[in-house]
């Protein structure tokens, strides 16, 4: 049997809870309820990091943000932390990115190694639809070459935006947040997206005779700013086709694209809280309409049955749960809690299958690597399929928000009692392990929740557990130690090793 095709599609921002397939009420997702019956669905998957470069970088590696160290938006891969791309380019993958979000797709820190193409569909020049696999005339490979250099210095130029906090604070002008959100795509193009990677994936054109495929695809349809198509909006969120009132908060949310980064100021009114929730819901079904409509032609073109496909998202999104906005800031459920599926038509996930113990996503790269029969045997080890008894992990996930260094120096500027009352500034870490999570904000914040009885984090158990308190931070210590140890694939706990010991100070594990 050829190795399977590979796929890593990312749903961007999608919260767990909006999916019916992970309890949700209403009837947003038809279609990703329809694949979790035919997959294996992991009921507590959780995000590496609350946003999308931190947590993509640990998918792409395997390491936590701790060891990979990609937490800013100006930060970068180490280079000698090989990614999931260069391992499967090396056994012989033929390797493609079909990308929505410029942050991966544009600014330069490394996660776009190892793809022979990569299409961004965001930016002031996206990537042309058919390159991928293409084998064009002479006259289309010199225009293909132009656009490269072309391509390569508008590339820079948003670049910098990521990295300089005048030009962050420019871009958030009414004057800016115009153009990036509608002339830049900044969400993109689903439609396109998929229907290049399908054409990849059947026509296979470019590829070897037998060559297998990777594809990654990052989607932005449940980001900011919400536009949703009309018949979504009639269905979640209707109030906002008959209010003009509804229709003004929309647009101020749309274009305070601060305020998507900072916590509440004030207490939205009901009305606007239930906009929100339905105009979320109406993003969420679109793009679940077009998922659906990609995995049914892989279906139809016999591909999906010689793909392992990955379904997951890189975190979720507040949307006003405990006076926060976005995903910059908290490790609550509402960013860290994921969806996983994963369809495996080898066997090795069963379809219809769940799993219930707590997983962390950065396995995911040794999971495909193992797909491939590219994972060396530690690597091996850590595969997915590998939960309960023989979970080297333990059942065990941390996860960690580090305060974006150019979005907090603006909101210091702009507003210092919300960075104070709501310790943006402040570290934060998350160790949970089956029904219990631990957050610690800072050296001092304790937070304790049952997230089976309490999957919302409403009652705080850390004054009536201490002892569970303790056990998961020393948990997280440990933890966290073998993560940083890891590289030298030296068995080294913080009370061994200096250099250990001082990184988990750094990261306040240790006092």
């Amino acid at each position: 049997m050829p190795p399977l095709d590979i796929v890593l599609l990312v749903l961007d921002t999608q919260r767990v809870d909006r999916l019916a397939c992970y309890g949700h009420q209403i009837a947003t997702s038809p279609h990703l309820d329809a694949l979790a019956a035919d997959a294996t669905r992991f009921r507590y998957a959780v995000a590496p990091a609350q946003w999308t470069v931190p947590s993509h970088a640990s998918m792409f590696t395997g390491v936590y943000p701790i060891q990979h160290g990609a937490v800013q938006s100006s930060s970068s891969l180490p280079p000698a932390l090989p990614t999931v791309a260069e391992r499967l380019r090396d056994a012989g993958y033929y390797t493609a990115a079909f990308c929505n979000n410029p942050v991966v797709g544009v600014v330069n820190n490394g996660l776009r190694r190892g793809f022979r193409s990569f299409l961004n569909y965001s930016g002031l020049l996206t990537s042309r639809p058919n390159q991928a696999g293409a084998r064009s005339a002479p006259l289309d490979r010199y225009r293909q070459w132009f656009k490269q250099r072309v391509v390569a210095l508008l590339n820079r130029v948003q670049d910098s935006f990521a990295r300089s906090e005048a030009l962050l604070a420019f871009s958030f002008t009414p004057l800016m947040v115009p153009l990036w959100q509608t002339a830049l795509s900044f969400k993109g193009n689903t439609p396109k997206s998929l229907a290049d990677a399908a054409r990849l994936l059947i026509e296979r054109r470019g590829l070897e005779r037998d060559q297998p495929a990777f594809a990654f695809i990052n989607l932005m349809g449940a980001h900011m700013p919400y536009h949703p198509p009309r018949h979504e909006v009639q269905r979640f969120a209707p109030d906002l086709l008959r209010s003009a009132a509804a229709r003004r908060f929309l647009r101020r949310f749309n274009s305070d694209v601060l305020g998507w980064l900072a916590p509440l100021a004030d207490e939205l009114a009901p009305e606007q809280l239930t906009l929100l929730q339905g105009m979320y819901n109406a993003e969420v079904a679109a793009q679940d309409a077009r998922v659906g409509a990609f995995v049914q032609q892989l279906r139809d073109h016999g591909a999906l049955d010689r793909t392992l496909l990955v379904v997951c998202a890189d975190h979720g999104e507040h949307l006003g749960e405990k006076h926060f906005i976005g995903h910059t800031v908290s490790l609550y459920n509402q960013l860290i809690h994921v969806p996983l599926l994963i369809r495996d038509p080898a066997g090795a996930f069963a379809r219809g299958g769940a799993v219930d113990q707590v997983v962390s996503l950065r396995r995911l790269f040794h999971t495909m690597l193992t797909a491939a029969g590219a994972a060396t045997p530690h690597e091996r080890r850590f595969s997915l399929e590998h939960t309960g008894a023989s979970d080297p992990d333990g059942g065990v996930a941390l996860a960690m928000a580090t305060p974006l260094t150019n979005v907090q120096s603006l909101l210091r500027q702009r507003q210092p009692k919300l960075v104070a009352k709501y310790r943006t500034d402040q570290l934060r870490r998350a160790v949970w392990r089956g029904r219990y999570k631990l957050i610690q904000t800072g050296d001092d914040g304790l937070e304790l929740f049952d997230v089976v009885d309490d999957p919302t984090e409403q009652t705080n158990l850390r004054d009536m557990l201490p002892e569970q308190v303790d056990e998961l931070r020393e948990l997280g210590q440990a933890t966290a130690g073998a993560a940083i140890a890891a590289p030298s694939q030296a068995p080294s706990t913080a009370d061994e090793d200096p250099l250990v010991r001082h990184r988990l100070r750094d990261l306040g594990y240790l006092e």
